[in-house]
């Protein structure tokens, strides 16, 4: 097994686990190097099936930073071939079962200074549909070291337990949140991790991440997997186990 029994039980107990180190520093440095300029690409030609959504708080007429990218795995090889790895896979196949598909493979991509704020959400609350069921997971992989300074990830733990929470929406990037927006809670913790970690959640654990006010950007990806069968708005593609 890749999880030891302590980690189930960490998973099962708080609704998201860490795994240290999932790829080497080389690897991390070949993400790096595929995004490179990434914010001044995509302002002069966004790729298709390539969607982007720019930082709202920063005047466009100066200049444009990426919030989020998603289906990154077009823009990167290297993100590519972490979306189908075994380091990830083998993960997600023991916290989310055998049969594996790509939901999306997204790029956050908080920029020193000018990273904003991503409010207390559920990602279910993206994802639901009238038919389909809270049976997926994310990882999401740490491009930077992430800290509190620079807008690490804040997890509430115990409340992938629950039900999907009424959500407030607001025509803007991370459009769909708790009441409340980003307001402190005494109840989350924050997960700094190094780069070329990650840490797996599923899609009813409360979330979100402070601004970077740090000289530090903090790049992650998210790669969100659904089990096969689970209908979902956008699959694309079986990864590991059943077609059906």
């Amino acid at each position: 097994m890749t999880l030891s029994p302590t980690e189930l039980e960490f998973f099962e107990e708080n609704g998201y686990l860490v795994r240290e180190d999932v790829i080497s520093p080389d690897w991390v440095a070949e993400i790096r190097s595929d995004l490179e300029n990434l914010h001044e690409r995509m302002v002069v030609a966004v790729p298709g099936d390539v969607h982007v959504s720019w930082e709202h708080e920063i005047d466009p007429g100066v200049k444009r930073k990426i919030k989020q990218l998603m289906h990154a795995e077009l823009v990167s090889p290297a993100l590519d071939r972490l979306v189908r790895s075994e380091e990830v896979l083998d993960v997600v196949a023991e916290l989310l079962g055998p049969d594996i598909s790509l939901y999306h493979c997204k790029l956050l991509m908080k920029a020193a200074r000018e990273g904003t704020v991503t409010p207390w959400h559920q990602d279910y609350s993206y994802w639901v549909t009238e038919d389909n069921r809270p049976a997926m997971l994310n990882c999401m992989l740490q491009i930077d070291d992430s800290t509190p300074e620079n807008g690490c990830l804040q997890m509430v733990p115990g409340t992938h337990r629950g039900t999907l929470l009424e959500h407030d929406r607001k025509a803007q990037p991370f459009g769909l949140f708790l009441p409340g927006y980003f307001q402190p809670r005494e109840d989350s913790v924050p997960v700094p991790m190094r780069a070329g970690s990650a840490i797996f959640f599923g899609p009813l654990i409360v979330h979100g991440s402070d601004a970077n006010r740090s000289e530090f950007d903090r790049r992650a990806v998210t790669i969100a997997y659904s089990r096969t069968g689970n209908r979902t708005k956008s699959t694309r593609g079986v990864l590991r186990g059943s077609t059906e």
